[in-house]
């Protein structure tokens, strides 16, 4: 039997770097037994971006990922799905600190600073001094506490079409784990906090505003230098 020829020793070398190469990334990005992969590894900041607001805003403690330090937003830009989503599932888990404020942010795409202007917000708030509370869809659909003070007058707060729900409190609680759940098909987003729907929202046929279903990344917000909350166990379905 004769022996293997250079030309065929390279070309099963390079097929096992490519078998290889396959496993690794199907490890990389492995769905669970719901069929969700992992955007955040709990070790550092691969695969996300900050803003140049102030990206030392960002960090990674206890297998957490920490906004704490000032305005500022850092975007998913890894490898699953190419860091581009439509129709999808987030599920992740969050924890306020006293009167912090954040966000999280879909559909949207990397800006080097500034408020995102392409995308939605899912907000994250539980004591913080603006009404609009965690499970808002902001600015569009509003889990709404008025303050004490009743500074915030619902008829003066915005000229846009906003929907406001009274509630007495935030369906979260600064200090204690709350669970996200994100959801994007077609053109109705769904969210819900602790399993329980505060906002099923779909896009009118005529919508004007500059906010729009489409498809992009996600993001967290860092808001203000008082604020700190924790994001973990960030996982994503793709639905298309």
């Amino acid at each position: 039997m004769r022996g293997a020829t250079n030309f065929e020793l390279r070309y099963m070398k390079n097929l096992i770097l490519i078998a290889v190469c396959i496993f690794l990334m199907a490890g990389l990005y492995a769905q669970d037994s719901e069929g969700f992969v992992s955007i955040f590894n709990g070790e550092d900041l691969a695969g996300w971006t900050s803003s140049e607001d102030k990206p030392e805003s960002f960090l990674v403690e206890d297998g957490t990922l920490v906004c704490r330090g000032g305005k500022a937003h850092i975007y998913y830009t890894g490898g699953v799905n190419r860091s581009d989503f439509k129709n999808f599932e987030l599920k992740l888990k969050v924890k306020t600190m006293a009167e912090a404020n954040s966000g999280v942010y879909f559909h949207t795409t990397y800006q080097k600073d500034g408020w995102p202007k392409i995308g939605f917000e899912a907000q994250v708030n539980s004591r913080h001094a603006d009404p609009r509370k965690t499970g808002s869809l902001y600015g569009i659909v509003n889990m709404w506490v008025t303050p004490d003070d009743e500074e915030y007058a619902i008829s003066s707060v915005s000229e846009k079409p906003e929907v406001f729900i009274a509630r007495d409190a935030a369906p979260s609680t600064d200090g204690e784990w709350f669970d996200y759940h994100i959801t994007v098909v077609d053109k109705t987003i769904t969210i819900k906090v602790d399993g329980v729907t505060t906002v099923q929202w779909t896009q009118p046929e005529f919508w004007l505003s500059d906010r729009r279903v489409g498809h992009g990344t996600f993001a967290f917000q860092a808001h203000d230098p008082t604020c700190e909350v924790f994001y973990k166990d960030i996982r994503v379905k793709v639905l298309d």
